[in-house]
């Protein structure tokens, strides 16, 4: 076998499965076989899209997928905003409920 045909055929079959001077052979034929009987049950064209699952894989696909937004921006500073005025009514503007400070 020529060099140019053996780095055709190593590219196609990977080298943990066979080697280019086993092609050849007559006692690696049936393991020949087996690989390529293997390798014509892969499934062909792109694989299919994952639905994703859980509040944060669907919050994930939404805002950061295929059309990608500012609004988890939005989405923090709103959060901040919550956080900080929860914040200032439990530790300072429940005492001026009822009465002066």
């Amino acid at each position: 076998m020529s060099y140019v045909t053996r780095r055709a055929l190593s590219t196609l079959i990977p080298p943990k499965i066979a080697s280019p001077s086993g092609l050849g052979a007559a006692q690696d034929a049936q393991r020949m076989t087996r690989v390529v009987s293997f390798y014509e049950k892969l499934p062909r064209g792109p694989a299919p899209e994952v639905k994703p699952s859980g509040l944060y894989g669907r919050y994930q696909a939404r805002y950061f997928g295929k059309n990608p937004s500012a609004a988890p921006i939005a989405h923090v500073i709103i959060g901040l905003m919550v956080f900080g005025y929860a914040n200032d009514y439990y530790f300072h503007l429940r005492h001026h409920k009822h009465n002066a400070h």
